[in-house]
């Protein structure tokens, strides 16, 4: 089992598994059939007030990461992402974002969740 960020933007590769984009909104100037997205789990991404506040500047990384592992904490958050997890038990999968610094994003947190690192 291997769990990985990529861009969205990148063409998919035939060891990403399952496609799993985990942004709340669709990425600009990427068709469906580009993205090859397997599944898009919208309740598992940051509210839109934590994405706002961290794409803002207000804070850090690491207070981002805080707040963003709180907001996994609830009930269908946690079951998506033991969605997740039942997925990278059974094969590869590639968490898809559009984000410009995947590494200090929430789909790094998620990854570090998922490796349990």
């Amino acid at each position: 089992m291997t769990v990985r960020v990529r861009r969205v933007y990148d063409p998919p590769e035939p060891g990403d598994g399952v496609r799993v984009l985990v942004d709340r909104l669709w990425p600009r100037g990427v068709s469906k059939d580009a993205a090859r997205v397997d599944e898009w789990p919208k309740g598992l991404t940051p509210s839109t007030e934590l994405r706002r506040w961290y794409h803002a500047g207000e804070g850090s990384f690491a207070e981002f990461t805080e707040r963003y592992e709180a907001e996994l904490g609830g009930p269908v958050e946690a079951e998506l992402l033991d969605h997740v997890r039942e997925l990278a038990s059974a094969g590869d999968v590639t968490l898809l974002t559009a984000s410009k610094s995947p590494g200090e994003s929430h789909a790094a947190v998620l990854l570090r969740l998922l490796d349990g690192k």
